[in-house]
């Protein structure tokens, strides 16, 4: 089973003004309200891709009721922790410089904790753990470390899609996965920007302590993969990027949507990759056809 935990959930209001007046009433052309998080944009592709997962995490108030029922009207399985407060919204300004306002996260009390430890006490051997988004301030930035160091014994695969000090913090804690991108591994060693020969030190670095696997993705410089026995790089296919929302997280669910069938990490970078590109060339999120069109252009050399 696929298990994804977004413990910073928030709903997604994206509105495009068109002009942008700062300081003037402006009124929407278009807006959109999304269920949101990075571990419930991975269950929403993953359910694109017809591969059951079961979404956890914290959600209160109206705002998490909105989020619950919108996932059940996708046919995705929940399982939230109930909360006090109000799930956050974020607010995506689409002009001509896009801007986002993202809300104030609720507290996570040491009883939430334990309820939260005792849903993942199901974890099995081969399932998959997707720990992923920031992690709240009412939290320590170790927290996804000491949750894999707790649930190791599972034998589960943890992967882990998060940024800063949090993803610092779970280096050393094996994760199977992570996927960075160019910008968060730059932060990491105290760099500006990389090139692609220093991301693979970098990414080589990384591996000496303890990650199993890992995605580096460089915009449209392609993307970089990385384990103790090879190292991989994939160019980006050709399109019209439409969307920025989700990409990253379309990686990871293509990348498991690959894994779990064939266990074969080459195959499933490139579907990752094709399931990326999918998602950023599209108003929504990637289909099974949009990604079998984009694997034919992407090529994957050995470095």
């Amino acid at each position: 089973m696929i298990y994804t935990l977004t413990l910073n959930p928030s709903v997604d209001y994206i509105v495009s003004v068109d002009p942008f007046e700062l300081g003037k009433t402006n009124r929407t052309t278009e807006e959109m309200k999304n269920p949101g998080g990075k571990g419930i944009n991975v269950s929403r592709v993953l359910q694109n891709l017809h591969i059951e997962s079961k979404a956890l995490g914290f959600i209160g108030g109206f705002t998490g009721s909105f989020i619950e029922t919108a996932l059940k009207n996708e046919n995705i399985a929940t399982d939230f922790i109930e909360i006090d407060g109000d799930t956050r919204i974020n607010v995506k300004l689409k002009t001509t410089t896009e801007t986002e306002v993202n809300g104030k996260s609720p507290t996570i009390t040491t009883s939430h904790i334990e309820h939260l430890m005792r849903k993942l006490n199901v974890l099995q051997k081969g399932d998959f753990l997707v720990l992923a988004g920031s992690v709240p301030d009412s939290l320590p930035a170790s927290f996804y470390a000491t949750l894999m160091e707790e649930l190791e014994a599972t034998g589960a695969y943890m992967i882990v899609d998060t940024s800063g000090e949090a993803l610092s913090e779970s280096i050393e804690a094996n994760p199977f996965l992570i996927k960075p991108n160019e910008n968060e591994v730059a932060e990491m060693f105290g760099c500006k920007n990389v090139t692609k020969e220093q991301a693979v030190d970098f990414g080589k670095q990384l591996i000496k302590k303890g990650v199993q696997n890992i995605i580096i993705s460089m915009a449209g410089r392609g993307a970089l993969f990385l384990n103790d026995e090879k190292v991989l790089f994939a160019n980006v296919p050709k399109g019209k990027v439409r969307n920025s929302v989700g990409a990253g997280d379309s990686v990871v669910a293509g990348f498991i949507a690959s894994y779990v069938q064939e266990k074969n990490v080459e195959e499933a970078f490139r579907n990752g990759i094709a399931a990326g590109s999918a998602s950023a060339f599209s108003d929504g999120f990637c289909t099974k056809e949009t990604i079998h069109e984009l694997k034919q252009q992407i090529k994957i050399e050995i470095l």
